[in-house]
């Protein structure tokens, strides 16, 4: 029984960072103890699989649902009002869309970037929804799962594809994939290499957007259990001083993780819209 109880109690004290990080069937709701909660947890409904699709809701869903429903509510507060002059909120939201509008998709796309615009503007701003509303204690970043990365980059490879095809024709921009004036002999070499290279654009959104949001979070959660690892209370001014100071760079990162998805995105329509380029 000794043994059994040490053993618990030694699991207790484990700092499972990975479990903070990782998607959950269960919301927790803190500060509230209610007869449908276990544990301080809220557990999300299931569903049977579809196909040997689970569609299921889980943690990151409920998270991006908050971040869309935050979004479209401070959208329509700052521009519910139709006036010349915007307030506050509206001049924050149109500095940043007068900035990705003409500072980098019509330099990158040029009069043809306006059409994209809705599509990259909506990836920009839920993109920096879910990644600050994943430095809100007690919620989780959604764009720290692998799986919602892949989607956002799944939506602009298929918005690649469809810009290649429209400007080139579908013939036309397959022959655009490999290089003017290529040796026949070279062929079986390139238009492998050029294949993978088409995959591998998506790949690398996907990739960069979930290593940097969920590193961030890894690292904080590090500094902060070495405090229980450790049983070390004078480490605790240190370990605070430097997770709050990465907390701050997070905030820092969400912005710039948003902006670069955006960036490459315009500039690997545009590759596809306009490959002599």
């Amino acid at each position: 029984m000794a043994g059994e109880t040490h053993a618990a109690e030694a699991a207790h004290q484990q700092v499972d960072i990975i479990g903070h990080l990782l998607d959950h069937q269960t919301l927790e709701v803190p500060f509230l103890n209610a007869s449908h909660l276990l544990d301080g947890e809220l557990h999300l409904p299931q569903f049977d699989p579809i196909y040997g699709i689970d569609l299921s809701i889980t943690r990151h869903v409920v998270m991006m649902w908050v971040a869309s429903a935050l979004l479209i509510g401070i959208l329509w507060l700052a521009f519910r009002r139709r006036a010349l002059v915007p307030g506050r909120l509206g001049n924050f939201f149109e500095t940043i869309v007068v900035f990705l509008r003409d500072e980098v998709v019509m330099p990158t796309m040029g009069a043809e970037g306006r059409a994209y615009l809705p599509y990259l503007l909506t990836a920009f701003f839920f993109i920096l929804s879910c990644n600050l509303l994943g430095l809100v204690p007690y919620a989780a970043t959604a764009t720290g799962n692998v799986n919602v990365t892949a989607a956002l980059a799944l939506m602009t490879f298929l918005l690649t594809l469809a810009a290649g095809v429209q400007h080139n024709g579908l013939f036309g921009y397959c022959k655009s994939l490999i290089p003017h004036g290529l040796p026949v002999w070279l062929l079986p070499i390139m238009i492998p290499v050029e294949l993978v290279s088409m995959f591998s654009r998506p790949f690398a959104l996907c990739i960069r957007l979930f290593a940097n949001m969920i590193a961030g979070h890894m690292v904080i959660l590090v500094f902060l259990g070495i405090i229980i690892l450790l049983k070390a209370l004078w480490l605790a001014p240190f370990s605070v001083a430097f997770a709050a100071a990465i907390y701050l760079l997070e905030i820092f990162i969400a912005f710039v993780q948003a902006f670069i998805f955006t960036l490459l995105s315009t500039l690997f329509i545009s590759m596809a819209a306009h490959p002599q380029h």
